[in-house]
C-alpha cells in the first residue's frame, strides 16, 4: 500500500511539473527579484515544541546534539552534520524556516552576503509584504517576517551589521 501510494504521489508531482513547465500563466502577478541568486545566509528550522527536554531527548536519539542556546531559557540550538534544528519552547506557536544572513553554516559572521534589508527591498519589489519589516535605514543587526501562501512563517534574521559598515 505505501509503495503505489509513494508512486501515486511521485507520478502527480511529474505531472505538475511537467504541467508548470509548459503552461503560461495569462496574468502571471508580481515577478520575482531580478537575479535569482540570492544569498539568505545560514539556514536552519525553528521548531515550537512543548517540553523541551523531551525535544532534546528525542533528536539527540537520532544524532542531532546541543550546540547553542540554554534549555534552562527554554530554546536549543541542535546539530547533526549540517543539518541544524532550533527548539523553542513557549516563545512563538508555529515552526519557523530561519535564514540567517551574514552567518555561514557554522553561525560563525562572514564578510561578503547579502544584508537583510537588501533583501527585503528586493523582496518587497517582487510583491512580498515583509510583516514586521526590517528598518530600512538601520545598519546593525536586523529581521523581517514574511509568510508564504499556506501561512508559514520565514524569518529573515541577521545578527550582525551591515556589511561594510564599521
Amino acid at each position: 500500500m505505501l509503495k503505489t501510494t509513494t508512486a501515486l504521489l511521485l507520478l502527480i508531482v511529474l505531472a505538475a511539473c511537467e504541467t508548470a513547465s509548459t503552461s503560461t500563466p495569462s496574468n502571471p502577478g508580481p515577478q520575482p527579484p531580478e537575479s535569482s541568486t540570492m544569498r539568505l545566509g545560514n539556514f536552519s528550522v525553528s521548531l515550537a515544541v512543548k517540553d523541551i527536554a523531551a525535544s532534546r531527548a528525542f533528536y539527540e536519539k537520532l544524532g542531532f546534539s546541543a550546540v547553542g542556546g540554554d534549555q534552562a531559557q527554554n530554546w536549543l540550538v541542535m546539530k547533526n552534520g549540517p543539518t541544524k534544528i532550533g527548539l523553542f519552547q513557549g516563545m512563538f506557536e508555529k515552526n519557523i524556516l530561519t535564514f540567517n544572513p551574514g552567518w555561514d553554516q557554522e553561525g560563525s559572521p562572514v564578510a561578503d552576503f547579502d544584508d537583510v534589508r537588501d533583501l527585503q527591498a528586493r523582496f518587497m519589489e517582487a510583491g512580498l509584504a515583509p510583516a514586521p519589516a526590517a528598518d530600512p535605514e538601520s545598519d546593525g543587526p536586523a529581521h523581517f517576517i514574511l509568510a508564504d501562501p499556506d501561512g508559514n512563517t520565514l524569518l529573515f534574521d541577521q545578527h550582525v551589521d551591515r556589511p561594510g559598515k564599521k
